[in-house]
Order: structure tokens, then sequence, then C-alpha cells
């Protein structure tokens, strides 16, 4: 039974390693790129990387995506397949400071 599993595992794990990657960093309250072309058609694989002494997020209501990120660390969102389009998200609100708004394009 034990062998069985194994398999399992093994098929599923190019499938797991294959999802396109895309890092987006969150630099002064900004993302970095404020934009990100993605492939349309394909799930993908968002990590954000705080950079900041604050936590903050990835909010995208047309995604269905709300990824709170915790300062100096990463969160990884897996979105798609996506239709070809223009998927804004956008940041926390920090005080003194622009929220951070972003765009991700499935091209």
């Amino acid at each position: 039974m034990k062998s069985v599993y194994l398999l399992l595992l093994l098929a599923a794990a190019p499938a797991i390693a294959s999802d396109p990657e895309f890092m987006i960093r969150i630099r002064s309250h900004q993302f970095e790129p404020a934009q990100v072309k993605v492939p349309a058609g394909v799930k993908v694989r968002i990590v954000v990387q705080n950079d900041d002494d604050v936590a903050d997020e990835f909010d995208s209501y047309v995604l269905h995506r709300e990824k709170h990120v915790p300062p100096k660390s990463k969160a990884t969102l897996f979105l798609g397949p996506l239709e070809p389009g223009r998927f804004p998200f956008k940041g926390e609100e920090h005080e003194g400071s622009e929220v951070a708004s972003g765009l991700l394009i499935a091209e």
C-alpha cells in the first residue's frame, strides 16, 4: 500500500514543481514590480516578499484573494488558471503613506 502512495506522490511532484513562479516585493509600502505579466490558462505561484518592518498584504477583490504578509517574510499564493485579462491588487493601508497598488496581467 505504501508503494501506491509513493507513486501518487511522485506523479504529483512534477505538476507542483511546474507552476510558473513570480516574485513581488513590498518595499516602502509599494509593490515591485507594480505590474506582473503571467501566462493565461495555467496555474501560477505568486510569492510576495515583504521587505518592510511592518505587516502588509496582497488583496484582490477580483481574484478573491487576501493574504497577510508579516514583516520581513514571504507569503505564497496560487492563482489560476486565469482567463486573459487585467487583475488589480492592493496592499494594506498605512498611516502617512499611499496604499500600494498593482496589476496582474494574464496574457
